[in-house]
């Protein structure tokens, strides 16, 4: 805690030594919360009972606590940056289209508000635990986070710190941290009653990975479109990727060993979809004659494929708008705009199917 200014005594320590300043914890302890809940006083975070914020501020006056962080913010002032923090390695992240129009929308968003967006990624552990740290230091004023997987405590952690945090995605169905989705059971619904259409019988899918609800919630739009065509499920004819070509790759080599009767394809994205397309070429099957092939994003992969791809459209860069407008709101603790948001999906058909 060596950045506090403290008028008064206290117990606090720095590297072992009294230093006659009351740390946060003691904060804590006086008023009867936990550590973060002190930290979502003191940045002026909504998020926080009457009663719990009466307590809060008489032990920081008791104590005599007055970090120079917290005495900005009570007057009003922030640090005008937001962090974009994404799980991925860098190769994902310039792959994937999805992360660069999400990006776009993000920072269109803040350049509005003259907010500044710093960019992170996060790839392990060690990571997860330095950008932590950054956070605690009170260098941003909230975070977004992109590409979150179900056991992923970092959503949590930063809520912990007393950080707004608005999330691309979600975790779960029952997700507590507010978030900005795109329909994503309707986008394999829309998906699979578009092959049907087209007189596709041997429907397979090429999922993203279970520890996504993205993937959970577009195989389940899968089967519930199987069912609403009245077609039986065939576990052979779902395979599992990670959202990268060469995962769209393996998934389709495993479809054809175990359903070489298959006439059609629903990629969970399209970069998932240029692999299979890839794997579909070398083993002689024809694009759409033989096998119909739809998948999820409408990026520019979908428009440059041969033959051009139909998807299903999901509005990415307004994602990134409602995303960063969310959590500005939750920054000045004026919510406007509910604080979980899901935007519907559009299927654009072009030659594949």
């Amino acid at each position: 805690m060596s950045g506090d200014v403290v008028p008064g005594g206290g117990t606090g320590e720095v590297n072992g030594r009294q230093t006659g300043r009351p740390t946060l914890e003691e904060v804590a302890a006086r008023a009867g919360v936990g550590r973060g809940t002190v930290s979502r006083v003191i940045n002026g975070s909504p998020r926080v009972s009457e009663r719990t914020r009466v307590a809060v501020e008489r032990a920081v006056a008791e104590l005599g606590y007055v970090p120079d962080q917290a005495a900005r913010v009570l007057a009003g002032s922030r640090t005008g940056a937001v962090a974009l923090v994404i799980p991925e390695t860098e190769a994902r992240l310039f792959a994937e289209p999805y992360f660069l129009d999400l990006m776009r929308g993000v920072s269109s968003e803040l350049a509005d508000a003259e907010k500044q967006l710093l960019l992170t990624l996060v790839r392990d552990e060690r990571e997860r635990q330095r950008f932590e740290q950054y956070l605690a230091s009170q260098r941003v004023d909230g975070v977004l986070l992109a590409s979150v997987h179900g056991d992923d405590p970092l959503p949590d952690r930063i809520g912990g710190l007393g950080l707004p945090v608005v999330m691309s995605g979600r975790r779960s169905e029952a997700e507590p941290v507010p978030y900005v989705d795109s329909d994503n059971i309707g986008a394999g619904r829309a998906a699979v009653a578009h092959l049907v259409a087209r007189g596709r019988k041997r429907v397979a899918t090429v999922t993203g990975p279970p520890d996504m609800y993205v993937a959970r919630a577009r195989l389940g739009g899968y089967r519930a479109g199987l069912a609403e065509a009245g077609l039986a499920p065939d576990e052979g004819l779902v395979a599992v990727g990670d959202f990268t070509e060469e995962g769209g790759r393996r998934a389709m080599r495993e479809l054809l060993e175990r359903g070489p009767d298959l006439d059609a394809v629903f990629a969970a994205s399209d970069v998932m979809a240029a692999g299979a397309r890839g794997v579909l070429r070398e083993a002689g099957r024809r694009v759409p004659e033989d096998v119909a092939l739809v998948g999820v994003d409408d990026s520019p992969v979908a428009r440059l494929m041969d033959p051009p791809l139909t998807s299903v459209r999901q509005p990415v860069e307004e994602m990134g708008r409602t995303m960063a407008r969310i959590l500005l709101q939750e920054i000045a603790g004026t919510p406007d705009e509910p604080r979980r948001r899901v935007l519907p999906t559009e299927l654009v058909v072009r030659e594949s199917c």
